[in-house]
């Protein structure tokens, strides 16, 4: 079965922070503030019992054209292997939709203080989930060699001859 009729989101929410260009790294620390829809802050009720969420994010900087890449070297790394967009975390894919896992730091009101989204400023927000562990952990999970790879320094390249 095929669905081809279009699929419409409304962002719950906007996030807010000092980031405007892309990173690879460094976002675990980031703390940033998810401004949630006055509509929508009913709906918080509870969350601050909870000392991690998942937040679901439309990436809306990433070029249309990066949109119909269909391999990346991951991260940019050109000492890794060309790989599928789908097996890959970058933001180049057919529907750039983010989610992290990020440590809820306090709630005021509409807003979500939280540390580690790896979000630009002004980054629409679509859903939130609480992070539950017996829910959302993969126990036993593997990964290829090359993402263990990620947390190592690129390989020097050979100078050009």
């Amino acid at each position: 079965m095929s669905y081809e009729e279009k699929i419409a989101l409304r962002p719950i929410g906007t996030v807010r922070n000092a980031v405007t260009e892309i990173e690879h790294d460094g976002g675990d620390s980031l703390v940033s503030e998810i401004i949630i829809n006055s509509e929508y802050e009913e709906a918080l009720e509870g969350i601050e019992q909870f000392s991690h969420l998942i937040i679901i994010f439309w990436m809306h900087q990433v070029p249309p054209t990066k949109r119909h890449l269909k391999k990346v070297h991951p991260r940019g790394r050109l000492d890794l292997p060309l790989r599928g967009v789908l097996a890959t975390r970058t933001q180049y894919r057919p529907n750039p939709v983010g989610i992290k896992t990020v440590k809820l730091l306090e709630r005021c009101g509409s807003v979500l203080k939280v540390m580690g989204l790896d979000a630009l400023d002004g980054t629409p927000v679509l859903d939130i989930k609480p992070y539950i562990p017996d829910y959302d952990r993969a126990l036993g999970a593997r990964v290829p060699r090359w993402v263990k790879q990620l947390r190592q320094p690129p390989e020097p390249s050979e100078p050009a001859r």
